[in-house]
Protein backbone atom coordinates (compact mmCIF):
# COMPACT_ATOMS: atom_id res chain seq x y z
CA UNK A 1 0.00 0.00 0.00
CA UNK A 2 1.28 3.54 -0.98
CA UNK A 3 1.67 5.71 2.01
CA UNK A 4 -0.93 8.82 0.38
CA UNK A 5 -3.39 5.50 0.05
CA UNK A 6 -2.66 4.96 4.11
CA UNK A 7 -2.51 7.88 5.17
CA UNK A 8 -5.89 9.02 3.65
CA UNK A 9 -7.47 5.65 4.98
CA UNK A 10 -6.12 6.54 8.56
CA UNK A 11 -7.32 9.93 8.42
CA UNK A 12 -10.79 8.75 7.24
CA UNK A 13 -10.76 5.84 10.30
CA UNK A 14 -9.81 8.52 12.85
CA UNK A 15 -12.56 10.96 11.64
CA UNK A 16 -14.56 7.94 12.05
CA UNK A 17 -13.72 7.34 15.44
CA UNK A 18 -14.29 11.28 16.94
CA UNK A 19 -17.92 11.38 15.26
CA UNK A 20 -20.27 11.92 17.83
CA UNK A 21 -23.15 8.89 18.40
CA UNK A 22 -26.10 9.10 16.29
CA UNK A 23 -29.27 9.26 18.65
CA UNK A 24 -32.64 11.07 18.73
CA UNK A 25 -34.20 14.19 20.51
CA UNK A 26 -37.43 12.41 21.86
CA UNK A 27 -35.60 12.45 25.68
CA UNK A 28 -33.92 15.16 25.64
CA UNK A 29 -34.73 18.86 27.88
CA UNK A 30 -33.66 22.01 28.85
CA UNK A 31 -33.22 23.23 32.66
CA UNK A 32 -33.00 27.41 32.47
CA UNK A 33 -30.22 28.62 35.05
CA UNK A 34 -31.72 31.84 35.39
CA UNK A 35 -28.78 33.20 37.61
CA UNK A 36 -26.24 33.07 34.66
CA UNK A 37 -27.99 33.10 31.59
CA UNK A 38 -27.43 30.09 30.95
CA UNK A 39 -29.25 26.42 29.94
CA UNK A 40 -28.31 22.52 30.71
CA UNK A 41 -29.24 20.02 28.31
CA UNK A 42 -30.73 16.95 30.17
CA UNK A 43 -31.42 13.44 28.73
CA UNK A 44 -34.41 11.35 31.01
CA UNK A 45 -33.11 8.05 29.77
CA UNK A 46 -30.15 7.82 32.02
CA UNK A 47 -30.38 10.63 34.34
CA UNK A 48 -28.16 12.76 33.15
CA UNK A 49 -26.53 16.41 32.08
CA UNK A 50 -25.38 16.48 28.68
CA UNK A 51 -24.06 20.11 28.34
CA UNK A 52 -23.98 23.82 29.53
CA UNK A 53 -24.76 26.13 26.83
CA UNK A 54 -24.20 29.97 27.95
CA UNK A 55 -24.93 33.53 26.75
CA UNK A 56 -28.53 33.50 26.81
CA UNK A 57 -28.95 36.91 28.56
CA UNK A 58 -32.14 38.01 31.05
CA UNK A 59 -33.71 33.89 32.09
CA UNK A 60 -35.57 35.49 35.16
CA UNK A 61 -39.28 34.78 33.48
CA UNK A 62 -37.46 32.81 30.66
CA UNK A 63 -39.84 29.82 28.80
CA UNK A 64 -39.06 27.75 25.81
CA UNK A 65 -41.23 26.04 23.25
CA UNK A 66 -39.31 23.42 20.79
CA UNK A 67 -39.46 22.77 16.39
CA UNK A 68 -41.73 19.95 15.19
CA UNK A 69 -38.53 17.68 14.70
CA UNK A 70 -37.73 18.45 18.69
CA UNK A 71 -34.42 19.20 17.47
CA UNK A 72 -34.18 23.08 18.62
CA UNK A 73 -35.35 25.07 21.52
CA UNK A 74 -36.76 28.38 21.32
CA UNK A 75 -35.63 30.67 24.61
CA UNK A 76 -37.53 33.87 25.48
CA UNK A 77 -36.10 35.96 27.60
CA UNK A 78 -36.62 38.57 29.73
CA UNK A 79 -34.45 40.99 27.99
CA UNK A 80 -36.43 40.65 24.61
CA UNK A 81 -34.35 38.14 23.88
CA UNK A 82 -34.97 35.07 21.12
CA UNK A 83 -32.47 32.42 21.13
CA UNK A 84 -32.77 29.07 19.08
CA UNK A 85 -30.84 26.14 20.38
CA UNK A 86 -29.70 23.11 18.44
CA UNK A 87 -29.87 20.46 21.40
CA UNK A 88 -27.80 17.99 19.04
CA UNK A 89 -24.80 20.16 18.25
CA UNK A 90 -25.39 21.32 22.24
CA UNK A 91 -25.04 25.30 21.17
CA UNK A 92 -26.88 28.01 20.30
CA UNK A 93 -27.79 28.18 16.82
CA UNK A 94 -28.72 31.75 16.06
CA UNK A 95 -29.93 34.78 18.96
CA UNK A 96 -31.12 38.18 18.38
CA UNK A 97 -32.84 41.04 20.51
CA UNK A 98 -36.39 41.63 18.99
CA UNK A 99 -37.70 43.66 22.02
CA UNK A 100 -37.42 45.38 25.47
CA UNK A 101 -39.06 43.13 27.54
CA UNK A 102 -40.66 39.82 26.15
CA UNK A 103 -42.98 37.83 28.84
CA UNK A 104 -42.83 34.47 26.56
CA UNK A 105 -43.52 33.21 23.18
CA UNK A 106 -45.37 30.34 21.03
CA UNK A 107 -44.76 28.55 18.03
CA UNK A 108 -47.37 27.63 14.78
CA UNK A 109 -49.51 24.99 14.35
CA UNK A 110 -47.12 23.94 11.00
CA UNK A 111 -43.76 24.64 13.23
CA UNK A 112 -42.63 27.76 10.66
CA UNK A 113 -43.67 30.68 12.90
CA UNK A 114 -42.27 31.70 16.48
CA UNK A 115 -44.14 34.65 17.75
CA UNK A 116 -42.92 36.90 21.09
CA UNK A 117 -45.21 38.50 23.57
CA UNK A 118 -43.19 41.92 24.33
CA UNK A 119 -44.39 44.33 27.70
CA UNK A 120 -41.79 46.71 25.15
CA UNK A 121 -42.74 47.22 23.10
CA UNK A 122 -46.56 46.20 23.42
CA UNK A 123 -47.31 43.90 21.09
CA UNK A 124 -46.40 40.86 19.46
CA UNK A 125 -43.77 39.95 17.11
CA UNK A 126 -43.58 36.73 14.26
CA UNK A 127 -40.35 35.33 13.33
CA UNK A 128 -39.09 32.44 10.65
CA UNK A 129 -38.29 29.48 12.65
CA UNK A 130 -35.32 28.49 10.78
CA UNK A 131 -33.30 32.16 9.94
CA UNK A 132 -35.49 34.10 12.97
CA UNK A 133 -35.74 36.99 10.11
CA UNK A 134 -39.16 39.28 10.94
CA UNK A 135 -42.16 37.59 9.16
CA UNK A 136 -44.96 39.93 10.95
CA UNK A 137 -45.36 42.91 13.71
CA UNK A 138 -48.38 42.98 15.35
CA UNK A 139 -48.55 46.51 17.82
CA UNK A 140 -50.79 46.38 20.69
CA UNK A 141 -53.64 48.94 21.26
CA UNK A 142 -51.98 52.26 21.91
CA UNK A 143 -52.48 53.99 25.43
CA UNK A 144 -53.12 58.00 26.54
CA UNK A 145 -49.58 58.19 27.08
CA UNK A 146 -48.49 57.07 23.98
CA UNK A 147 -47.28 53.78 24.67
CA UNK A 148 -49.18 50.31 23.43
CA UNK A 149 -50.56 47.91 26.26
CA UNK A 150 -48.24 44.68 27.04
CA UNK A 151 -49.18 41.48 25.85
CA UNK A 152 -49.56 38.43 28.09
CA UNK A 153 -50.81 34.63 27.76
CA UNK A 154 -49.30 34.12 24.05
CA UNK A 155 -50.41 30.77 22.86
CA UNK A 156 -50.95 28.50 19.44
CA UNK A 157 -53.81 27.40 18.55
CA UNK A 158 -55.40 25.69 15.70
CA UNK A 159 -55.87 26.63 12.29
CA UNK A 160 -52.06 28.63 12.06
CA UNK A 161 -53.52 30.90 14.64
CA UNK A 162 -51.65 32.82 17.63
CA UNK A 163 -54.07 33.97 20.84
CA UNK A 164 -52.85 36.49 23.48
CA UNK A 165 -54.05 39.09 25.84
CA UNK A 166 -53.88 42.97 26.23
CA UNK A 167 -52.98 43.38 29.90
CA UNK A 168 -53.63 47.43 30.09
CA UNK A 169 -56.80 47.50 27.82
CA UNK A 170 -58.76 44.13 28.60
CA UNK A 171 -58.43 42.51 25.25
CA UNK A 172 -58.11 39.09 24.02
CA UNK A 173 -56.49 39.04 20.19
CA UNK A 174 -56.72 35.92 17.87
CA UNK A 175 -54.23 36.39 14.99
CA UNK A 176 -54.94 34.17 12.52
CA UNK A 177 -51.72 33.43 9.59
CA UNK A 178 -53.63 30.65 7.52
CA UNK A 179 -53.68 32.39 4.35
CA UNK A 180 -49.64 33.36 4.12
CA UNK A 181 -47.85 36.33 5.98
CA UNK A 182 -50.13 39.10 6.56
CA UNK A 183 -52.37 37.97 9.83
CA UNK A 184 -56.20 38.14 9.95
CA UNK A 185 -56.66 40.24 13.44
CA UNK A 186 -59.80 39.54 15.40
CA UNK A 187 -60.57 41.85 18.24
CA UNK A 188 -62.48 41.34 21.62
CA UNK A 189 -62.82 43.91 23.83
CA UNK A 190 -64.08 44.46 27.76
CA UNK A 191 -63.23 40.64 28.75
CA UNK A 192 -62.93 41.77 32.18
CA UNK A 193 -59.84 44.19 34.12
CA UNK A 194 -56.32 43.32 33.36
CA UNK A 195 -55.85 39.66 31.98
CA UNK A 196 -51.92 38.92 33.32
CA UNK A 197 -52.43 35.27 31.83
CA UNK A 198 -53.74 32.73 29.97
CA UNK A 199 -54.32 29.10 29.02
CA UNK A 200 -55.21 26.93 25.83
CA UNK A 201 -56.64 23.70 26.41
CA UNK A 202 -55.77 20.59 24.98
CA UNK A 203 -57.65 20.11 22.14
CA UNK A 204 -57.10 24.03 21.39
CA UNK A 205 -60.67 24.79 21.73
CA UNK A 206 -60.94 26.86 24.85
CA UNK A 207 -58.57 30.08 24.98
CA UNK A 208 -58.36 31.25 28.88
CA UNK A 209 -57.54 34.38 30.84
CA UNK A 210 -56.87 34.80 33.86
CA UNK A 211 -58.13 38.16 35.29
CA UNK A 212 -55.75 40.53 37.75
CA UNK A 213 -58.80 43.34 38.29
CA UNK A 214 -61.07 41.55 39.18
CA UNK A 215 -62.75 38.01 39.98
CA UNK A 216 -62.98 35.35 37.52
CA UNK A 217 -61.72 34.53 34.52
CA UNK A 218 -62.91 35.09 30.16
CA UNK A 219 -63.29 32.06 28.37
CA UNK A 220 -63.14 32.45 24.14
CA UNK A 221 -64.55 29.35 22.46
CA UNK A 222 -62.53 28.90 19.21
CA UNK A 223 -64.84 26.50 17.53
CA UNK A 224 -67.33 29.87 18.21
CA UNK A 225 -65.40 33.30 18.52
CA UNK A 226 -68.92 34.81 16.95
CA UNK A 227 -70.71 33.89 20.65
CA UNK A 228 -67.89 36.61 22.16
CA UNK A 229 -65.90 36.26 25.60
CA UNK A 230 -67.42 34.70 28.70
CA UNK A 231 -66.89 35.21 31.81
CA UNK A 232 -66.44 31.94 33.85
CA UNK A 233 -65.40 30.62 37.70
CA UNK A 234 -66.69 33.92 38.85
CA UNK A 235 -65.33 33.22 42.65
CA UNK A 236 -61.95 32.72 40.88
CA UNK A 237 -59.50 35.68 41.66
CA UNK A 238 -57.95 38.60 44.30
CA UNK A 239 -61.52 40.04 45.04
CA UNK A 240 -62.14 38.08 48.29
CA UNK A 241 -58.68 36.48 49.03
CA UNK A 242 -57.96 36.50 53.18
CA UNK A 243 -54.15 36.28 52.62
CA UNK A 244 -51.46 38.50 50.14
CA UNK A 245 -50.48 37.08 47.21
CA UNK A 246 -47.35 36.30 47.26
CA UNK A 247 -46.59 34.84 43.75
CA UNK A 248 -49.50 34.95 41.02
CA UNK A 249 -50.20 31.46 40.04
CA UNK A 250 -49.26 30.43 36.40
CA UNK A 251 -52.31 29.34 34.43
CA UNK A 252 -50.19 26.89 32.81
CA UNK A 253 -50.21 24.96 35.91
CA UNK A 254 -53.55 23.67 35.42
CA UNK A 255 -54.21 19.89 35.64
CA UNK A 256 -56.91 18.26 33.69
CA UNK A 257 -57.71 14.58 35.37
CA UNK A 258 -60.39 12.85 33.10
CA UNK A 259 -63.75 15.11 33.24
CA UNK A 260 -62.12 17.42 35.70
CA UNK A 261 -60.24 20.85 36.24
CA UNK A 262 -57.54 21.48 38.73
CA UNK A 263 -56.97 25.24 39.27
CA UNK A 264 -54.43 26.80 42.02
CA UNK A 265 -56.61 29.29 44.22
CA UNK A 266 -54.79 33.07 43.99
CA UNK A 267 -54.37 34.24 47.42
CA UNK A 268 -56.02 30.90 49.05
CA UNK A 269 -53.80 27.79 50.63
CA UNK A 270 -57.11 25.81 48.23
CA UNK A 271 -56.79 24.19 44.27
CA UNK A 272 -60.20 24.57 43.01
CA UNK A 273 -61.48 21.90 41.65
CA UNK A 274 -63.99 22.57 37.68
CA UNK A 275 -66.09 20.47 35.72
CA UNK A 276 -64.12 20.38 32.63
CA UNK A 277 -67.41 20.60 30.74
CA UNK A 278 -69.46 23.10 32.41
CA UNK A 279 -66.47 25.33 33.84
CA UNK A 280 -67.93 25.65 37.04
CA UNK A 281 -65.98 24.80 40.26
CA UNK A 282 -67.13 21.70 41.75
CA UNK A 283 -64.72 21.48 45.15
CA UNK A 284 -62.44 22.81 46.29
CA UNK A 285 -58.91 21.26 48.27
CA UNK A 286 -56.87 22.19 51.40
CA UNK A 287 -53.03 22.23 50.58
CA UNK A 288 -50.36 23.65 52.69
CA UNK A 289 -49.60 27.53 51.02
CA UNK A 290 -50.54 29.63 48.03
CA UNK A 291 -50.17 26.92 44.96
CA UNK A 292 -48.42 28.45 42.29
CA UNK A 293 -48.53 24.97 40.09
CA UNK A 294 -51.03 21.89 39.60
CA UNK A 295 -48.91 19.04 37.64
CA UNK A 296 -51.02 15.88 36.76
CA UNK A 297 -48.83 12.69 35.72
CA UNK A 298 -50.14 12.04 32.69
CA UNK A 299 -52.25 9.18 33.86
CA UNK A 300 -54.51 11.76 35.25
CA UNK A 301 -54.09 10.02 38.69
CA UNK A 302 -52.13 12.05 40.90
CA UNK A 303 -51.62 15.80 40.73
CA UNK A 304 -48.45 17.64 42.52
CA UNK A 305 -48.71 20.96 44.20
CA UNK A 306 -46.04 23.53 44.54
CA UNK A 307 -46.17 26.45 46.44
CA UNK A 308 -45.38 30.21 46.81
CA UNK A 309 -42.98 31.51 49.53
CA UNK A 310 -43.13 30.87 52.89
CA UNK A 311 -44.09 27.39 52.06
CA UNK A 312 -42.01 26.91 48.41
CA UNK A 313 -39.93 23.80 50.53
CA UNK A 314 -42.88 21.69 49.81
CA UNK A 315 -44.64 19.61 47.44
CA UNK A 316 -47.80 17.95 48.49
CA UNK A 317 -49.01 14.85 46.03
CA UNK A 318 -52.76 14.53 46.23
CA UNK A 319 -55.03 11.19 44.72
CA UNK A 320 -57.19 13.00 41.62
CA UNK A 321 -59.98 10.36 42.24
CA UNK A 322 -60.52 10.55 46.35
CA UNK A 323 -59.02 14.47 46.37
CA UNK A 324 -56.55 13.17 49.41
CA UNK A 325 -53.27 13.85 50.52
CA UNK A 326 -50.79 11.22 49.44
CA UNK A 327 -47.79 12.32 50.36
CA UNK A 328 -46.09 15.51 51.72
CA UNK A 329 -42.70 15.98 50.30
CA UNK A 330 -39.71 18.63 51.31
CA UNK A 331 -37.28 18.76 48.45
CA UNK A 332 -35.42 21.72 49.44
CA UNK A 333 -35.84 25.69 49.47
CA UNK A 334 -37.33 27.12 46.11
CA UNK A 335 -39.29 24.31 43.91
CA UNK A 336 -39.85 26.59 41.33
CA UNK A 337 -40.88 24.08 38.70
CA UNK A 338 -42.25 20.79 37.69
CA UNK A 339 -42.03 18.54 34.44
CA UNK A 340 -43.22 14.98 33.91
CA UNK A 341 -41.69 12.52 31.10
CA UNK A 342 -43.92 11.68 28.07
CA UNK A 343 -44.94 8.39 29.97
CA UNK A 344 -44.87 10.00 34.05
CA UNK A 345 -42.23 7.18 35.18
CA UNK A 346 -40.27 10.40 35.79
CA UNK A 347 -41.04 13.79 36.88
CA UNK A 348 -38.46 16.52 37.44
CA UNK A 349 -38.42 19.63 39.47
CA UNK A 350 -35.96 22.57 40.08
CA UNK A 351 -34.96 23.41 43.90
CA UNK A 352 -33.51 26.99 43.10
CA UNK A 353 -32.55 27.59 46.29
CA UNK A 354 -30.82 24.18 46.92
CA UNK A 355 -29.02 24.24 43.79
CA UNK A 356 -30.45 21.08 42.41
CA UNK A 357 -32.60 19.90 39.92
CA UNK A 358 -34.37 16.50 41.31
CA UNK A 359 -35.78 13.02 39.61
CA UNK A 360 -38.34 11.71 41.03
CA UNK A 361 -40.27 8.46 40.64
CA UNK A 362 -43.55 9.52 40.84
CA UNK A 363 -45.58 6.15 41.52
CA UNK A 364 -43.03 4.88 44.68
CA UNK A 365 -42.32 8.60 45.55
CA UNK A 366 -38.77 8.08 46.05
CA UNK A 367 -36.00 10.56 45.21
CA UNK A 368 -34.18 8.87 41.87
CA UNK A 369 -31.11 11.26 41.48
CA UNK A 370 -30.12 15.16 42.39
CA UNK A 371 -28.14 16.92 39.07
CA UNK A 372 -26.44 20.44 40.80
CA UNK A 373 -27.89 23.63 38.78
CA UNK A 374 -27.18 27.27 39.24
CA UNK A 375 -30.20 28.43 40.41
CA UNK A 376 -32.35 26.54 38.42
CA UNK A 377 -35.92 27.57 37.30
CA UNK A 378 -38.00 25.78 34.69
CA UNK A 379 -38.09 22.31 32.73
CA UNK A 380 -38.49 22.07 29.64
CA UNK A 381 -39.03 18.66 28.13
CA UNK A 382 -38.71 18.61 23.91
CA UNK A 383 -41.77 16.08 24.15
CA UNK A 384 -43.44 19.63 24.08
CA UNK A 385 -43.28 20.03 20.43
CA UNK A 386 -46.23 17.70 19.79
CA UNK A 387 -48.10 19.42 22.65
CA UNK A 388 -51.06 22.20 22.08
CA UNK A 389 -50.64 25.63 23.94
CA UNK A 390 -46.48 24.52 24.76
Amino acid sequence: MSRPLFVCIASLLLVACVQPPLRGTGDLGLVVERATGSLQIIESSSLTRLAQVDGLGDLSHASAVFSRDQRYAYIFGRDGGLTKVDLLEQRIDKRIIQGGNSIGGAISQDGRLIAVSNYQPGGVKVFDAATLQPVADIPATALADGKRSRVVGLVDAPGQRFVFSLFDTDEIWSADFSQGNTPTLTRFTGIGRQPYDALITADGRYYMAGLFGEDGMAQLDLWHPEHGVKRILGDYGRGQEKLPVYKMPHLEGWAVAGSQAFVPAVGRHQVLVMDAGTWQQTAAIPVAGQPVFVTARPDGRQLWVNFAYPDNDRVQVFDSETRQLVADLRPGPGVLHMEFTGRGEQLWLSVRDGQQVQVWDPYRLTLLKSLSADSPSGIFFSLRAQKMGY
